[in-house]
């Protein structure tokens, strides 16, 4: 076994070797200073040009099938609230002042958002709709989700998982483990590793959203009805320890812990 933990180690330090730390964002008022750890392989540029090119074949299909929303009041309330976010994203990174930001709302029941690298943001109605949102829960969410893209956690993502697997076949090819070890060595990686780091993202993300809509002049008290919200129509889901996201009776109190630190900037942005 210690010779395992050896290898695995040794496998490890040749995955990272091409990895450098990198501060993605500023200091912020929520005290979001984790280092990340990027393959110098991955560039943010290639990043954000593929996802750029996925983000309009999903805008494409969409058209096709009459779902494409840009003229509701609906669509028009999104690109307000995320012309007022995205004003504020260069506190966070002064390169997010020239990005080629966009927000794109779809008809669907699907309760979903994201924001992709590169600033491009996609609402889809169902969320909006069935949880009957209000403009500062909107730009909760809409926060959450920029601030996955200014913090690259899609990049660190694919920088780990490409490490992990350099490290597994390292492992293997080093130490000649059979493989139900290693299915054993994927079970510990994921849930000891990848897991936790994911929840660590939505963290960052959850606190950095909700500064960036308190600069916007959006009141950080609406990331909490928004989650209880969330809790309600989401029922029982899975238990936080396997789960990529927190629990949202841990999201929630993290969110009340930190709106003091934001309400004099949304005090001041009124």
């Amino acid at each position: 076994m210690r010779r395992f933990y050896k290898g695995l180690c040794l496998a490890a330090l040749i995955g990272l070797a091409g990895c450098q730390a990198v501060n993605t964002t500023t200091s912020s008022a929520v005290g979001v200073e984790r280092k990340q750890y990027m393959l110098s392989m991955l560039s943010t540029d290639e990043i954000n040009q593929s996802y750029a090119q996925m983000y309009q074949e999903t805008l494409g299909e969409a058209q096709k099938k009459g779902q494409l929303d840009t003229t509701s009041k609906q669509a028009k309330r999104l690109q307000v609230i995320g012309k007022r976010l995205i004003a504020q994203a260069p506190y966070f990174r002064e390169d997010a002042r020239q990005w080629d930001w966009q927000v794109s709302l779809i008809k669907s029941p699907e309760m979903n958002a994201n924001c992709g690298p590169g600033g491009k943001i996609i609402f889809y109605s169902g969320l909006i709709d069935k949880l009957k949102l209000t403009d500062d829960e909107i730009a909760a969410v809409m926060g959450h989700e920029i601030a996955h893209a200014l913090r690259e956690h899609s990049r660190e993502q694919m920088s780990k998982a490409y490490s992990v697997e350099l490290a597994k076949t390292g492992v293997g090819a080093l130490l000649g483990v059979d493989q139900n070890t290693m299915s054993m060595v994927n079970v510990a990686v994921n849930y000891g590793m990848m897991l936790p780091n994911s929840r660590s993202a939505e963290t960052e993300a959850d606190l950095i959203g909700i500064e960036l809509a308190a600069r916007a002049g959006y009141d950080p008290n609406g990331a909490v009805s928004l989650w209880k919200k969330m809790e309600q129509a989401g029922g029982k889901g899975p238990a936080e320890f396997m789960s990529t996201h927190p629990s949202s009776s841990t999201r929630i109190q993290n969110l009340q812990q930190a709106i003091p630190k934001v309400m004099p900037l949304y005090e001041r942005a009124k």
